[in-house]
């Protein structure tokens, strides 16, 4: 989902007719737009999640993950700029998928929000970090570096194990949620790389052709469920 070169004749644009020399310069650029919309709606994501906790020790340590995601959010959209893209204009063509997957997906309650955001973050991460691996190193590091955990998978954790174990019952109803999640979130990241030509020609390494490979790549993503499954207490 990430990607997309900047046009060399105007400055500021994604465009997906890039020289080959600026091509993955520009994807640096227009590709980080769609994790840095991605991590500005996990900021007020976290700053909801934090409305509905019950203590008030997790109020605050949702906010203040909260506060780490927007300066994640803040940093890549420097490194957009300093690529000559405008953020606005490098977010914009993801803004749509990302509201549809979390519209689609909206929890209904607490553990369902924590839940979503182990699972559901969890296969996004995979994904950014394996299209990091494709851009220029400075935004590859960036990436790698702003998609480390701020311990949100971690809270998560503990406290739905610790659901489970009081109820036993919720375990079944969060199972299905969490194969819903990763549902949804393939279905939608298969379909916006498959509908933005620069950016299925980067995953399939420069052929868009290649759609299959890029098939490929996205039933890797699944590999690592089965052990957020098990670290929640779930079953897959």
């Amino acid at each position: 989902m990430l990607g997309c070169a900047r046009d060399a004749e105007r400055p500021g644009r994604c465009h997906g007719a890039a020289r080959p020399g600026r091509r993955r310069r520009g994807a640096g650029g227009c590709g980080i737009g769609l994790l840095a919309y991605a991590l500005l709606v996990a900021f007020f994501r976290l700053v909801e999640d934090a409305a509905l906790a019950e203590s008030l020790a997790d109020k605050a340590a949702l906010a203040q993950m909260a506060v780490a995601e927007f300066s994640h959010f803040r940093l890549l959209r420097d490194r957009i700029q300093e690529l000559d893209v405008d953020p606005d204009e490098a977010m914009r063509p993801f803004v749509a998928a990302i509201d549809e997957f979390h519209a689609r997906t909206a929890p209904s309650d607490w553990l369902e929000s924590l839940v979503k955001a182990y699972v559901g973050d969890g296969i996004a991460a995979d994904f950014y970090r394996t299209v990091a691996e494709l851009l220029d190193p400075q935004t590859r590091d960036l990436v790698l570096e702003v998609l480390k955990d701020t311990g949100h998978a971690g809270f998560a954790v503990a406290r739905v194990r610790k659901a489970i174990e009081a109820d036993p019952r919720v375990a079944g109803r969060l199972a299905l949620w969490a194969r819903r999640l990763v549902g949804e979130a393939l279905g939608q990241a298969q379909r916006v790389a498959a509908e933005r030509e620069a950016l299925a020609g980067l995953l399939a390494g420069g052929e868009v052709s290649q759609l299959g490979e890029i098939g490929r790549m996205f039933a890797q993503l699944t590999d690592a469920h089965a052990r957020r499954m098990a670290a929640l207490g779930l079953t897959a």
